[in-house]
Parts: structure tokens; sequence; C-alpha cells
């Protein structure tokens, strides 16, 4: 369970809780067979698709250096 970071609860993923979808931040490095893997291991479930989307970079800034938030893969997932 590496790759997945954590579950994400927005108004979006909540509705999409009555499909049976689950939305999660994963590794930006991790591969959707890799992500399907650990699902279907870790929870016992059939993965029936997959839908993922790269998020975007934003600027922080910490005093006078600026750095950027963790890059990170969203995916959404129905079982």
């Amino acid at each position: 369970m590496d790759g997945i970071r954590y579950a994400v609860f927005t108004d979006k993923s909540i509705r999409l809780l009555g499909k049976n979808q689950y939305t999660s931040n994963v590794e930006s490095g991790s591969t959707r067979t890799e992500i399907k893997h650990w699902v279907e291991l870790f929870f016992g479930v059939k993965v029936i698709a997959m839908n993922s989307h790269r998020l975007r970079v934003k600027a922080r800034r910490m005093g006078p250096i600026m750095g950027q938030t963790m890059h990170y893969r969203r995916m959404i997932i129905t079982l």
C-alpha cells in the first residue's frame, strides 16, 4: 500500500460513493495496474474500472523561498 496516500472527501467524491466509486490520492509514479493490484489485495474486492488524472501543482511560499505542493494523481476506482 505504498502508493495509495489517502482517501479524498469532496462534494463530488461523496456523491460518487452512492455509485460505488471511491476516490483517493496516489503517488504520481504509481501505475494503474499497481494501484488496481493494491486495492484488490488490501480490500479483497474486484475493481471494475479506474479513472485517473494528475492534480495541478500549486505554488507555496515559505518566507522568501517559493516551493510547490506534492505531486499526486487522483484515482476514481469503481468496484
